[in-house]
């Protein structure tokens, strides 16, 4: 599924994840979360260890 949702980063240069990506994804407090970014600088996915995992060992 695809969203187009807007964060605000903080002065500490944190953001809040929006509840319906945290649940989409299975985000939880200590979860790392990698960003991939494009050459145009704009973020076009983000991925989780778990997520990894899971694709890794086949599950869905």
């Amino acid at each position: 599924m695809k969203y187009y949702l807007f964060m605000k980063i903080t002065s500490k240069g944190q953001v809040t994840v929006p509840l319906l990506v945290r649940n989409e994804f299975g985000l939880k407090p200590g979860t790392h979360v990698d960003f991939v970014t494009e050459a145009t600088g704009i973020a076009q996915g983000m991925t989780t260890t778990a997520k990894i995992m899971k694709l890794t060992r086949g599950e869905k």
